[in-house]
């Protein structure tokens, strides 16, 4: 594999219908741009005798994602981090999913934190794109603890998101004729609309019990990605702990 491929796009016409709507959960004001991927850079990393990638980089892309195989489930928990936000507008997301590293549909779910005004908005969603992303109507905030898993069985798949902190669970069943099951990722990103949006300050977030098809995605030798573009690192993936546990941290917007 030469090159990570994340691809959606918006055009400017859903952009602005997205800027009109206001956040779930009695927040307004930040467009839920979540959900909306960008074709990245070209990955570039190291390769192990298989041919895999083992570290590459990507435009709004961070995070952990096993290819090389089938997929049919993919399992970890989190902290929603706290944004630190200035007056520019900026987004960051982090979502676990299946598909999407090389292929033309993404099934995933996720929480959020968006600047606008100098005020950071939170909430979550769940996207089987190429549909739209949906917004959860569930409030968030920052410190919650977070669990996910996505799940396939044939062509349904089933999301299930969970806010321990405020007590509630979201559970998705969909159909999908188009997902090829390549890949499993647990990902921190900078959202898209006609292109890369700026990264909010999320500090860094813990993603903890990172499983891909019931083992430590560590297990199959996963691409360590990094976020970066235009010659600046916008992220930092670190090493798996266990197999299992790793951070993500914001460098730059």
């Amino acid at each position: 594999m030469s090159a990570i491929s994340r691809i959606t796009s918006l055009t400017a016409a859903t952009a602005a219908a997205l800027l009109a709507v206001g956040l779930t959960g009695g927040q307004a004001g930040a467009a839920p741009a979540h959900g909306l991927r960008s074709t990245p850079l070209a990955g570039h990393g190291i390769v192990d005798h298989h041919g895999r990638i083992l570290n590459s980089t990507s435009s709004n892309w961070a995070g952990y994602s096993a290819t090389g195989g089938t997929f049919n489930s993919v399992s970890a928990s989190w902290v929603q981090p706290a944004g630190s936000c200035t007056s520019a507008t900026s987004y960051s997301s982090f979502w676990i999913g299946i598909d999407g590293d090389g292929s033309n549909s993404v099934e995933q779910t996720g929480s959020e934190v968006d600047c606008s005004g100098g005020v950071p908005q939170y909430y979550s969603w769940y996207e089987m794109y190429p549909a739209a992303p949906v917004n959860f109507s569930n409030v968030v905030k920052p410190g919650d603890h977070f669990s996910s898993t996505v799940s396939a069985n044939g062509g349904t798949f089933t999301l299930v998101l969970t806010d321990s902190t405020q007590g509630w669970t979201q559970t998705i069943t969909k159909k999908s004729n188009r997902a090829k099951k390549a890949s499993a990722e647990i990902i921190a990103e900078a959202p898209s609309s006609s292109s890369v949006l700026p990264l909010a300050d999320f500090g860094t977030v813990d993603f903890t019990g990172s499983t891909v098809n019931g083992q430590p995605i560590g297990s199959f030798n996963p691409d360590q990605i990094d976020m970066a573009s235009g010659g600046s690192t916008k992220a930092v993936t670190s090493a798996l702990s266990g197999g299992t546990d790793f951070s993500v941290t914001w460098q730059h917007s």
